[in-house]
């Protein structure tokens, strides 16, 4: 299993937290998701190919902003 480590700037609260969670969890590949609102970061683990670039904008379409940490 991979693993995608992302930052996310915005998320204010526990909602934020459980948004951007149940976005990242429902991308193609991901099989789990862990979005912590006190790092402000989401670690995807996930299988075969997977874009990144898919996991910040599913990030963005909630309305925050994210970038992958290599």
């Amino acid at each position: 299993m991979n693993q995608t480590v992302l930052w996310i700037e915005g998320m204010t609260c526990g909602h934020c937290q459980h948004s951007v969670q149940t976005a990242l969890a429902t991308l193609p590949g991901v099989n789990q998701a862990d979005v912590s609102l006190a790092t402000k970061k989401a670690v995807l683990h996930h299988i075969g190919t997977f874009d990144p670039a898919l996991a910040v904008r599913a990030v963005e379409k909630e309305g925050y902003q994210a970038g992958l940490i290599p």
